[in-house]
């Protein structure tokens, strides 16, 4: 492979990460649904919009969240084993969950009752 051609390929991967931080907006967005007949219809999506509705979406998710779980801010970030001011970053919108802590806060979101069970215990 040539330097050019690495050199593309590492900008491309390196856009890529921060799409998926949430820190650049993808160049393209589709949405994709299915009609009753079985037929597929895209549809293209403002990409900058996509984005913020995102980051709007996991903020409220993360404070809907506990509020829903009637949890203090102290209280939850000990339930996800977490400090407190990742929590207020989460929150905030500074930074994103990923990882496990995104799929446990998908759960906890989901099925409270399974979290604050464990919280009990």
């Amino acid at each position: 492979m040539n330097k050019e051609r690495f050199k593309e390929l590492s900008e491309a991967i390196r856009q890529a990460k921060a799409v998926r931080r949430g820190e650049a907006a993808p160049s393209r967005v589709w949405n994709v649904t299915r009609s009753k007949d079985g037929k597929l219809h895209r549809r293209q999506l403002d990409p900058k919009v996509y984005q913020q509705e995102r980051r709007a979406e996991w903020e409220n998710t993360v404070a809907d969240t506990r509020s829903k779980l009637r949890l203090s801010q102290g209280k939850f970030a000990e339930l996800l084993g977490i400090s407190v001011k990742t929590l207020h970053n989460w929150e905030q919108g500074r930074r994103k969950p990923t990882g496990a802590a995104r799929v446990l806060l998908r759960v906890a979101s989901r099925h409270p009752e399974v979290v604050l069970e464990e919280s009990l215990a």
